[in-house]
């Protein structure tokens, strides 16, 4: 069996943070950037200005200079103690992704474990750090995808961690983000603009796997992010695999459900909104007692072979609200997390 879902991370940057403390503290009293950078300022001088953000542009740059430190010292050593200091860098969806892709590793093919070891930089970054939050935004490319991200880094436990990593298309470019006096402006994720608010996003996006987009997922634009979503749901009823079992895609649970929002120059919202999906895999045989094998990466977790193969995926993904109109997906990454 295949996943049926993006991996979590762009192709050449599949990325498992490991953090030692002294990593940290170097990169914070350095402050080294990587590669040419923008402050994502409207003109406005915000090293002058008073902040009133989670963190000064020159805090923010040593927080992602020492998170692209570690994940390079990551990528090089892994081993056991990965899984004890994930936790200490990440929190958010794109941990729980995270912690899946190094759990995983080994059923990686030969390719994309010998790019896991390869050194990458954060490039051509602007910082959007929103008044009053406990978070910030990057805007940023890596040298191992010509993709443009958006990070998000909150504070978990009083750390300031990265919670939140999507990768647009190639071709496709973030809306501008609004800047005012060197910050930029967070929305209420539960204040609608258009037809729906950010933190309903999430189950309009998953409704169209679940039903094709009967439901919710009518209040969303068609986009080539959401043609591709929904073809999973098409696409249930083909192929080997739907030959000799039942697949159904059900609305699941983020494991982290905080939703990040900020306003665009447009007047609109940009947002990352956590997602989950759960997929069955029924044998078609299940009451004379047919058994699915399950995959290699399912087998992480189970590799028991049995009627009824149940996959989670959780995942992130990225959307701009227009005030009015329905919302447009960019761009959307999930990882499988557990079978059972």
């Amino acid at each position: 069996m295949t996943s049926p879902y993006r991996a979590a991370h762009p192709p050449r940057l599949r990325r498992t943070v490991l953090l030692s403390i002294s990593v940290l503290a170097d990169a914070a009293l350095s402050g080294c950037s990587a590669g040419a950078e923008e402050s994502g300022t409207d003109g406005a001088d915000a090293a002058s200005s008073a902040p009133k953000g989670v963190a000064t542009v020159e805090g923010a740059r040593a927080t992602v200079d020492a998170y692209e430190k570690a994940n390079n010292e990551a990528n090089r050593t892994r081993g056991s103690r990965g899984a004890r200091l994930l936790g200490t860098v990440e929190g958010g969806q794109v941990h729980e992704q995270s912690l899946a892709g190094y759990q995983q590793f080994k059923t990686w093919p030969k390719k994309d474990q010998e790019q896991y070891g390869a050194e990458f930089v954060f490039t051509s970054r602007r910082y959007y750090i929103p008044d009053g939050q406990s978070w910030f935004a990057v805007r940023a490319k890596s040298s191992g995808s010509a993709s443009e991200a958006l990070l998000v880094f909150d504070k978990v436990g009083g750390r300031l961690k990265m919670v939140a990593s999507v990768y647009a298309d190639e071709k496709a470019a973030t809306p501008e983000i609004a800047v005012t006096n060197g910050l930029a402006t967070a929305v209420d994720p539960g204040k609608r603009s258009g037809t729906l608010a950010p933190n309903q996003l999430s189950d309009a996006f998953e409704d169209l796997v679940e039903t094709g987009g009967k439901k919710q997922g009518r209040q969303l634009a068609t986009t080539t992010a959401t043609r591709e979503f929904a073809q999973r749901y098409a696409n249930r009823t083909k192929g080997k695999q739907a030959a000799f079992a039942k697949i159904n895609y059900f609305d699941g649970k983020p494991a982290h459900p905080t939703v990040y929002a900020l306003r665009l120059a447009d007047g609109g919202v940009l947002t990352i909104f956590p997602t989950a999906c759960t997929v069955e895999h029924l044998h078609k045989r299940f009451m004379s007692g047919g058994t699915i094998i399950p995959g290699k990466a399912e087998a992480v977790y189970n590799s028991d072979q049995r009627s009824v193969v149940t996959d989670e995926y959780q995942g992130q993904a990225l959307a701009a609200l227009a005030p009015s109109g329905k919302p447009e997906v960019i761009t959307w990454r999930y990882a499988m997390v557990d079978s059972r």
